[in-house]
């Protein structure tokens, strides 16, 4: 088979918001209609390219975190249980919809991210899970279950450490499937974070991965074609929400990297871009609606952010023996 019969590789990093919408009641009907939504999207995706979805679990492990701590006839399970809990409970949810939409075969792939124990993030939790609160009832359930919680916009809500992923153990297995066009959903809520000791001992740790910092990293891992970071809005914005906000269509890392975005929202999803378009060589990152993501790979929506503008950037372009071309 030729290189230019081989189909891209696409990561998407599917948010929360996807899964669950702010205010709404986490119920299990509730975000099944909302991943729904998202499978719809990402099917019509599933002709053109190879795709891997990864998740996040934000609302979904808060949720199973406070079930947890408040039946206590068993002691508490640890958090990356949780973790892993939630990664089958969405994949689950999202492999249905799908089977329900393409022919291909939808494969979900428990995956494990290696984390430093020695992270500051460890010392200074800031990722958000679980629902929003009131600054009052934020703080009684602090107190009552040893929570940390900072202010989310208007409400509170708790925080958890966020070290940074190392290696994602299943990128091998992750890549083989896609190689046989599997649809692939893996790296669910950043990964079940696990750390090795000075014995090398290998063990789970408590915290909870950003999933777009793992989604970044599977792209680098499997040299991804496109990482795409699919939200509630279109795409990447200066002076976001002001009377003067301007909309951005491309952007180079470089661009990105001197200005300074929301650190609770978007900062991080510039994070991970500017990682996978820096260390892969041929490389673009989209961030787009999750209602646009094909719109986004045809060149009409989005913000595609690339090392160089060297192309017409109203474009769809793919991978070609180690140079862009038109697809």
């Amino acid at each position: 088979m030729s290189l230019t019969t081989i189909k891209p590789t696409i990561v998407i990093a599917l948010g929360g918001n996807a899964l669950l919408r702010r205010g709404q009641v986490l119920s299990y009907e509730n975000q099944l209609e909302n991943v729904k939504v998202a499978a719809k999207s990402i099917a019509k995706l599933s002709k053109d390219y190879r795709i891997a979805i990864v998740h996040g679990n934000g609302p979904q492990v808060g949720l199973l975190s406070q079930q947890n701590d408040a039946f206590d006839a068993v002691p508490s399970y640890p958090l990356s249980c949780l973790v892993a809990e939630s990664q089958g409970m969405i994949a689950t949810m999202i492999a249905q919809e799908l089977r329900n939409l393409v022919d291909y075969n939808v494969t979900t792939i428990l995956t494990h991210v290696d984390v430093d124990n020695a992270d500051p993030a460890f010392s200074e939790p800031m990722k958000f899970i679980g629902q929003v609160y009131s600054e009052t009832e934020a703080n009684t359930l602090a107190a009552e279950f040893g929570w940390s919680i900072r202010q989310d916009g208007d409400y509170f809500r708790r925080v958890v450490a966020s070290p940074a992923p190392k290696n994602i153990r299943e990128s091998e297995l992750i890549s083989l499937a896609l190689q046989h066009d599997h649809i692939v959903i893996c790296c669910g809520g950043g990964g079940i974070p696990i750390c090795t000791d000075k014995h090398s001992i290998t063990t789970n740790i408590d915290c909870v991965i950003d999933k777009d910092s793992t989604a970044s990293l599977l792209s680098q891992q499997i040299s991804a074609d496109y990482f795409l970071i699919l939200t509630d809005g279109d795409g990447v914005f200066f002076h976001y929400g002001k009377p003067n906000q301007v909309k951005l269509d491309i952007a180079t890392t470089e661009e990105l990297k001197g200005y300074p975005f929301d650190k609770g929202s978007m900062q991080p999803k510039i994070d991970a871009m500017i990682n996978y378009v820096e260390n892969v060589d041929i490389s673009i990152g989209i961030i787009t609606d999750l209602h646009l993501a094909l719109d986004a790979l045809n060149g009409t929506a989005g913000t595609k952010i690339v090392k160089e503008k060297f192309y017409d950037d109203s474009l769809p372009y793919r991978k070609n023996d180690g140079e862009l071309t038109l697809a």
